[in-house]
């Protein structure tokens, strides 16, 4: 089963970071993926730019909005995503642990769902909060 990592931290510790530290990380960070490559769990990811950079966009009515920064305030900003194959939760747990960011943030974990195509054989609501029996 697929599961997206994403890896969150306050972008604050990581300016307060000397030079030879944030290269330490990013050097653990990649010897993460390579571990996670050679086991056959990581499919993709990549680390983003900061806050400061994100744009958000709204569509109400029709109308495009756009704002400078994330969506939300917070303590913790999105700083990337690991998507790795696991067998259960519980393994994605266990991959998530060795991820170097989870010391400095939080790691949140979400299993991806497919998204079946609309045809007449297929269920008209595939949402996976949906009331199956209405």
């Amino acid at each position: 089963m697929k599961y997206l990592a994403l890896v969150y931290y306050d972008e604050n510790i990581i300016k307060q970071m000397t030079g030879d530290e944030w290269t330490s990380l990013n050097r653990e960070c990649l010897a993460c993926v390579d571990g996670l490559q050679q086991q056959g769990h990581y499919l993709d990811g990549s680390a983003l730019q900061p806050v400061d950079t994100a744009t958000t966009v709204r569509v109400r009515d029709g109308r495009a909005t756009t704002t400078d920064g994330p969506f939300a305030e917070t303590k913790e900003q999105l700083a990337g995503f690991y998507m790795l194959e696991a067998r259960d939760l519980n393994d994605a747990i266990r991959l998530a642990e060795k991820i170097p960011p989870a010391r400095l943030g939080s790691i949140e974990i979400r299993p991806l769902r497919d998204i079946t195509p609309f045809g007449d054989d297929a269920p008209q609501d595939d949402r996976p909060w949906a009331d199956r029996n209405r």
